[in-house]
């Protein structure tokens, strides 16, 4: 039996050993609530709020994608090939018209003999008009075939618009994936940062808990790794970025509500056959007919009018005129290569029919594939905010129970910061791998510049 004094003697030793510890631990309990300030609610939104802009995310793209047209030498290339092909169009066309022709023409002349000179001048005037009567279709053949090279011209100018603007927002939705994960991998590295201090402080106290410091060291110099990593990659696509829309960039917005929406398959695929690139291909195709028409009317008769009037006048005052006007036959009777000409130029046109079919196919197989994509993207996304929270409650059960005297012990509240910060990450990405994915449907489709305005 123990006596009094003894347990008087026990009482005070326990309650001295325990002041004495938590004496000793203050310095970490209090660190631990300060990573706890970290990671509260109000901290985590001025992190998000900062390098953002609150600007509305659909004119900040609208707007990039302005930039980019007027800065792209591309579109200018494509404009002014539009517009000659246009004006190719315009001289097809202006075929079928009479094309007067004058000619004006001097000359002057010397002559001496036994001591004589005579000096004469001579003047010459003509006009001359050629008119088609009839080509067999020739010339609105050829106007319809310059036709459809010039509206090929002008889609191909939309269609590398349209390219260029999903190449402006992909970089901007990239830029703002990085940004986010920048800042989470920056929340990490705090997070770090504190229990390191705390850990500081208890191995100043406890000698035997130093593999912990390291492990807490080790977490923290990963996770700035992972940061610099990511501000890199930023860096690379800010670059992409300015080079198509000018420096200096505007502060991101935040794009997680845009491209978030799954459209539907049927609206893309009826609107993708008529996108421009498909638009493109149907007047290269419509050209190739065209053409193979004008080949075809070479071997045909053609008939046209000839009128011209010639006036001579000559130093001496003599005066002379002529004038005549006919219609011309012109009938091809041997034309060797002619038939293979016309075979060639068919099979042209018959190919790009199959090309267009093809193409057609492989944007419809594209779309369904991209909609499988962007939906399961869609769904993990959910799933991973769905495990996020759960995350969330135990990185917090985990740090509570480790700071009341280490009933977990440190390799847990490691483990259960790294889970949660990696599915945070993992939750950016996959929203980002979706976003990706509806604006190639909505570029297959109607197009980008109409998904954002």
């Amino acid at each position: 039996m123990k006596s009094p004094l003894y347990s008087v003697f026990s009482r005070r030793f326990r309650k001295g050993l325990l002041g004495s510890v938590l004496v000793l631990l203050a310095p970490a309990v209090l660190a631990q609530l300060k990573c706890n300030e970290d990671d509260s609610p109000a901290a985590q939104s001025r992190d998000a709020a900062l390098g953002f802009a609150s600007t509305d995310p659909r004119s900040q793209l609208v707007d990039l994608v302005s930039q980019a047209m007027e800065r792209s030498r591309t579109i200018g290339v494509a404009t002014l090939l539009a517009q000659a092909a246009r004006d190719d169009w315009d001289e097809a066309r202006a075929a079928r018209l009479p094309l007067v022709q004058a000619q004006l023409s001097t000359s002057a002349a010397g002559q001496q003999a036994r001591g004589l000179t005579q000096n004469q001048g001579q003047a010459q005037a003509s006009v001359n008009l050629s008119m088609p009567l009839w080509d067999a279709g020739r010339v609105t053949q050829t106007a319809a075939w310059r036709a459809q090279l010039a509206e090929a011209a002008r889609q191909g100018l939309i269609s590398g618009e349209q390219q260029l603007g999903a190449q402006v927002v992909s970089f901007a939705l990239d830029r703002g994936r990085l940004l986010l994960q920048a800042q989470v991998y920056r929340q990490y590295t705090k997070r770090m940062a504190c229990l390191v201090d705390a850990l500081e402080a208890v191995v100043k106290a406890d000698k035997g808990r130093s593999s912990e410091l390291t492990q807490a060291q080790k977490s923290q110099m990963t996770a700035e790794l992972s940061m610099e990593q990511t501000i890199s990659g930023l860096r690379s696509v800010e670059l992409r970025l300015k080079r198509l829309v000018g420096d200096p960039l505007p502060p991101s917005a935040s794009y997680a509500a845009i491209m978030n929406q799954l459209p539907e398959l049927q609206m893309l695929q009826q609107a993708a056959l008529q996108s421009p690139e498909m638009m493109q291909l149907e007047a290269s195709s419509r050209a190739q007919e065209r053409y193979a028409a004008v080949v075809a009317t070479q071997g045909k008769p053609q008939v046209s009018l000839g009128m011209g009037a010639n006036a001579n006048g000559a130093s001496t005052g003599s005066r002379a005129g002529e004038w005549s006007a006919g219609v011309t036959v012109t009938v091809p009777i041997y034309a060797p290569g002619l038939d293979a000409s016309k075979l060639a130029a068919q099979r042209r046109a018959d190919a790009s029919k199959l090309q267009l079919q093809e193409t057609l196919d492989v944007r419809n197989y594209q779309l369904q594939e991209l909609h499988l994509n962007a939906g399961a993207a869609l769904d993990r996304s959910r799933r991973i905010v769905e495990i996020l929270r759960n995350s969330e409650r135990l990185r917090s059960a985990t740090m509570v129970q480790w700071q009341q005297m280490g009933r977990r012990s440190l390799f847990d509240v490691m483990g259960a910061e790294s889970d949660y910060y990696s599915l945070r990450v993992a939750h950016i990405s996959t929203l980002f791998e979706a976003q990706q994915a509806i604006l190639n449907m909505w570029s297959l489709g109607p197009g980008v510049i109409a998904a954002l305005r």
